[in-house]
């Protein structure tokens, strides 16, 4: 397997590729939230009912998602929501249950991810709740940078806690349990609010996303596990990051770090040590073990940053079953990243 260094200096060869393709998933760039329960809409299908035995025992049947409405900031927001049983709401009986926040990439939208990741079917082998809200425009402010179509790049970060308090309160979201996961610019989004409100999360893992830099750079302010899965052959967000974006005249692209920079910049915020890398069947995995000095650091003493970066893989879920757009690359059966997400979430420690 090529090293993370080799990769890293193919960037500029296929950067002249990704000017050319389609940016749907590139990554790119005041009231309290109104307390009102939502409203259901439309169902939504599960696109199936055969689920992952994963993390969970037996087969898995999710129940069907429902559209749902949170007026944020004067804006209502929609997101689809899976529960992990038939049951409509949770009654006094049920216990605390794992939420997971999902982030579609640019120009698609809550279902498409759905349909990408099977993310719903995985969950509810493992009893968790998944909501996957809908971007304005298509898309989410990951960067810190007010733009022209997003004049406030705090709203999305503001919209995903309201989400969670809501969740927490109306359907029994365990504030403990709080994780948020992405694709491209949903995955540049999910280490957004992980960069920004640690305390509100147990985890954070993104697919084909990294942290802004620039004018519109994040930064990570304190402990959280965090899994960084990205295609060694990325041809749209290369591995090593993309310092010098093209225009766009719709919405700015936002400059990156690399994949590795981005991980490392969480381990640094955890207080972590000394990576440790070993190759494995498909992808490479490096693992920083986060640390108790920094602050808050003692409430995951056995927490990790990892990253899997994973090879004859492009700017794809690595195991989806739906085909990627046209010149977005390869996608790897060699892991699958829903599953390999949620294990994460459930174990976040130093794994093997």
């Amino acid at each position: 397997m090529r090293s993370f260094g080799e990769r890293s200096r193919r960037w500029p060869g296929v950067l002249a590729l990704a000017l050319a393709l389609p940016l749907a998933g590139c990554a790119t760039d005041s009231d309290r939230p109104d307390a009102a329960p939502p409203s259901s809409g439309s169902s939504a299908t599960s696109g199936g009912t055969s689920g992952s035995t994963g993390g969970g025992t037996g087969t898995a049947t999710a129940a069907p998602g429902t559209r749902e409405q949170l007026r944020v900031d004067g804006d209502v927001r929609e997101y689809l929501l899976h529960r992990p049983s038939s049951t409509p709401a949770p009654s006094a009986a049920d216990g605390p249950r794992p939420l997971v926040v999902a982030f579609h990439g640019r120009g698609a939208d809550a279902a498409e991810l759905r349909a990408k990741t099977r993310l719903e079917k995985a969950a509810t082998a493992r009893g968790m709740l998944v909501a996957f809200p809908e971007g304005l425009g298509h898309g989410w402010g990951a960067g810190t940078r007010a733009t022209r179509q997003r004049p406030d790049p705090e709203l999305d970060v503001r919209f995903t806690e309201a989400l969670v308090e809501h969740l927490v309160r109306t359907e029994r979201a365990d504030p403990e349990r709080v994780y948020v996961a992405g694709f491209s610019n949903g995955g540049s989004m999910a280490l957004r609010v992980a960069a920004e409100r640690p305390g509100l999360l147990a985890g954070a893992a993104s697919v084909s996303g990294q942290l802004p830099t620039g004018d519109a750079a994040v930064e990570p302010t304190g402990p959280v596990p965090v899994m960084v899965v990205y295609g060694a052959d990325d041809p749209v967000r290369p591995l090593a990051g993309l310092p010098s974006p093209p225009p766009d005249p719709e919405e700015p692209i936002l400059a990156t770090r690399s994949a590795r920079d981005t991980a490392a910049a969480f381990a640094a915020a955890g207080g972590a040590g000394e990576p440790v890398t070993r190759e494995e069947e498909g992808y490479d995995r490096t693992v920083w073990r986060l640390g108790t000095g920094a602050p808050g650091g003692d409430r995951r003493p056995d927490g990790t940053v990892r990253l899997l970066v994973v090879e004859d893989a492009g700017h794809t879920w690595p195991g989806s079953t739906v085909p990627p757009p046209e010149g977005f690359g390869p996608v790897s059966k060699a892991l699958d990243a829903t599953e390999t997400i949620l294990d994460f979430f459930a174990a976040p420690g130093p794994g093997r």
